[in-house]
């Protein structure tokens, strides 16, 4: 049984404050991963995109240094060439994504902010993968249906990354199936939203948390129960979902 000393101890050694980019139980093993495995190995362009996006006052809203170390590895894995990322923000992600695929690949980005993609978009263009991004501004879900209308894009992408409105993630799934190829992914970010999703309904939470908690409750349901897909559910960042398509 452990002592109160030894339980205040490990509450301390827990991250407190919701939003932490990190599900580990301690602080000490995260900032271990980070200064063993990521920071040594990021790129200098990532870094410095980083840097500008921790003084931006939205700045919980960016992919953490392990999770686009992640993407990066697993678009090289897979010889990502055609991808797609909703949401984008100052576009962290984005450009982990840029520096894997191959010089003629293509990322097709949609935000409805162009001002914090823009933060961004200097140390995207002296990494000089900029001529990679098409970016476009406005709702992604109108694009999406306007593609699948075409015809032409269907199971053309090989992988595409959601990190947006977590209230419309059933609704890219329902798209987004379409688009990805037999064999492609989709990666759905924060799908164990800050650890809500098995905190009980009383629990303490900000109100976005609490607010988004149901519609990722609902996605994760759904996805483990498509039968379109295989699914693996990681607890990097604040959780990201892989789903392959098999049909």
């Amino acid at each position: 049984m452990a002592t109160n000393g030894e339980e205040q101890q490990s509450q301390a050694g827990r991250h407190q404050e919701v939003g932490h980019k990190s599900l580990l139980q301690s602080d000490a093993l995260y900032q271990y991963i980070l200064e063993t495995s990521v920071y040594p190995r990021e790129p200098e362009c990532m870094k410095e995109l980083r840097e500008v996006t921790a003084k931006h006052p939205w700045n919980i809203m960016t992919t953490s240094a392990d999770e686009g170390q992640f993407l990066n590895m697993l678009l090289k894995l897979v010889n990502a060439k055609n991808t797609m990322e909703i949401g984008v923000y100052t576009g962290y992600s984005l450009l982990a994504t840029a520096l894997a695929i191959p010089e003629d690949g293509k990322i097709l980005a949609m935000d409805i902010n162009r001002e914090n993609y823009e933060l961004g978009l200097p140390v995207i263009q002296k990494a000089g993968v900029a001529h990679k991004i098409d970016f476009k501004e406005g709702p992604a879900l109108p694009v999406l249906d306007q593609m699948i209308e075409d015809g032409n894009c269907h199971g053309c992408f090989d992988f595409i990354f959601v990190d947006a409105d977590k209230d419309n993630y059933i609704n890219y799934h329902k798209r987004l199936i379409e688009l990805v190829k037999v064999g492609g992914l989709i990666g759905y970010d924060n799908t164990l939203w800050n650890g809500s999703v098995v905190a009980p309904p009383d629990a303490p939470m900000r109100k976005y948390v609490r607010y988004y908690r149901d519609f990722v409750l609902e996605l994760n349901k759904a996805l483990a129960a498509d039968p379109r897909i295989e699914i693996c559910m990681l607890p990097v960042g604040d959780g990201i979902t892989l789903c392959r398509r098999i049909q």
